[in-house]
């Protein structure tokens, strides 16, 4: 077996190596390392968790050991697409150079840009950065990146979904061509592909293991809930997850659960909290200070339960997760894998459990396309959710609709009587008609015209949206009536004027 001493690795880094208590390489690290020694390109293809950081970073000291760093111009470069990963990569660095005289300089967002300026200015060997505040620096005349001899892209996927392909390509053409570039990801896209052909030179491809599989330490389990309406459907989730906490128990001594969305990830934990469980949230929109303290609490096992969004399912390397929850089923099947990587890391064994709902079948059809396998269906846990609320008893509801019934009836029955005694005066023989009656009958015939004529007027608007021809004959036959004012119109106007 391959031990870290047959390497040809500086004895400074193999002493830190060993004072971290590690003897034994990954097989990416195995096969990565001889080939970036040699000074080749590599293309490395491996799910997380495998100990990809380790496999750049200790050549990269190892290479940088001889030579000095001049000032705004950085001799390598390490481009993370998160915040998060990228304070992990500059961990590592501190860890494997410690006995070496190399020096680091991070740029991420959430950070003042004079710090950063101040040990750009100082000269740096490693230069650690997200995408877009290297730009920023860039654009502000404050860093050169001619002088870059190694440039690494960490996790290029995830820069592929957060959509920094374009900054890639571009901090791509400010770095010299004769540059070593070590290129990994977990899952190789055809956009992806595209950009190690055109940037890549003769690279050693390594593939450890099949394209975004995961890792055969974790347990994986899918809990299915009942249908519901879409606005119930997180309400099922929360009962549903602390009710899985609770009978995990002691089990569980840590866990990291993702949601989809920010929003969601501030109301869970919440929820979690309001129900006496350890949890705190983390994503993109919280201060970057609020989220190292985090993520301190988190890997200090002062905080049980992180609430994460995508943001943290790379560069969350806490060696110890027991669990994983996908509270939402992820909306790009790749991101499963990474997500349940958070646990089972370095031979450990975990279990990640997915809560699904109906609706979710289509993200459940694209993960287990992608892992060319069923997820284990899991037992779902006992809870009163799901039952519609119960009708009220029928020999209550009657009364009710009776009552509401005889209530908007009753000024109808009311005014039936008075209708009927009125027609029969008037339709009695013999019976002269009254004085006050005769203006109310006159105004009713009126009343019918009027009606008919507005009908008239309705039909021939009608034909007028329509483009129908006939409308100024209908017009001209009507010319007497008095239209538009429905039922309420004034006596004088129905009255006929003749000249004596």
């Amino acid at each position: 077996m391959t031990q870290f001493s047959d390497l040809k690795l500086d004895p400074k880094v193999l002493k830190a190596i060993a004072e971290a208590g590690y003897t034994t390489p990954t097989p990416i690290q195995a096969q990565a390392i001889p080939h970036a020694l040699e000074g080749r390109d590599v293309l490395g293809i491996a799910q997380t968790g495998t100990g990809k950081t380790a496999s750049f970073v200790l050549p990269l000291i190892t290479r940088l050991g001889r030579g000095r760093a001049r000032a705004r111009m950085p001799r390598s470069l390490v481009l993370a697409p998160t915040r998060e990963l990228a304070a992990q990569v500059a961990e590592n660095f501190d860890t494997y150079a410690k006995h070496t005289r190399l020096t680091k300089a991070l740029l991420i967002g959430g950070v003042a840009f004079g710090e950063q300026d101040k040990l750009i200015d100082r000269g740096v060997d490693v230069l650690i950065a997200t995408p877009g505040r290297l730009l920023d620096h860039f654009e502000r005349g404050k860093l050169l990146l001619t002088g870059v001899e190694v440039m690494v892209v960490d996790e290029a996927d995830r820069m592929l979904d957060m959509g920094f392909i374009p900054d890639i390509e571009r901090i791509f053409g400010l770095t010299p061509f004769t540059r070593q570039t070590f290129f990994y990801s977990a899952t190789m896209a055809p956009e992806i592909e595209r950009i190690t052909n055109t940037f890549l030179s003769n690279p050693a491809r390594i593939e450890i293991a099949r394209q975004a599989t995961a890792s055969e330490t974790i347990a994986q389990e899918l809990i299915e809930l009942p249908a519901t309406r879409r606005d119930g459907a997180a309400k099922i989730k929360r009962e549903a997850l602390r009710a899985i906490i609770e009978a995990e128990g002691d089990k569980l001594e840590n866990a990291i659960i993702f949601c989809n969305r920010k929003v969601e990830v501030d109301i869970l934990a919440k929820s979690l909290t309001k129900h006496k469980l350890d949890a705190a949230p983390i994503h993109g929109d919280l201060d970057q200070s609020l989220r190292t303290r985090t993520l301190e609490r988190f890997r200090a096992g002062e905080l049980r339960l992180l609430i994460a969004s995508d943001v943290a399912a790379r560069g969350l390397d806490v060696p110890s997760v027991s669990h994983v929850f996908n509270f939402d089923l992820p909306s790009h099947p790749e991101d499963y894998v990474h997500r349940i990587g958070r646990t089972g890391r370095a031979g450990r064994s975990g279990k990640a459990v997915s809560l699904m709902v109906p609706s979710d079948q289509k993200y459940l059809d694209a993960i287990e396309q992608l892992l060319e396998r069923q997820l284990p269906r899991g037992v779902a846990p006992q809870m009163d959710i799901g039952k519609p609320a119960p009708e009220p008893k029928s020999e209550e509801a009657a009364p009710r609709r009776a009552h509401s019934v005889s209530k908007s009836k009753a000024p109808e029955k009311a005014k039936a009587p008075e209708k009927a005694k009125a027609q029969d005066k008037v339709a009695a023989p013999g019976n002269p008609p009254a004085p006050e009656k005769a203006p109310a009958q006159a105004a009713a015939k009126p009343e019918t015209k009027d009606a008919q004529n507005a009908n008239l007027y309705n039909l021939d608007e009608a034909k007028s949206a329509r483009g129908g021809r006939g409308q100024s004959r209908q017009r001209q036959d009507n010319r007497g009536a008095v239209v538009g004012m429905g039922d309420h119109v004034p006596d004088f106007l129905l009255r006929e004027f003749r000249s004596a």
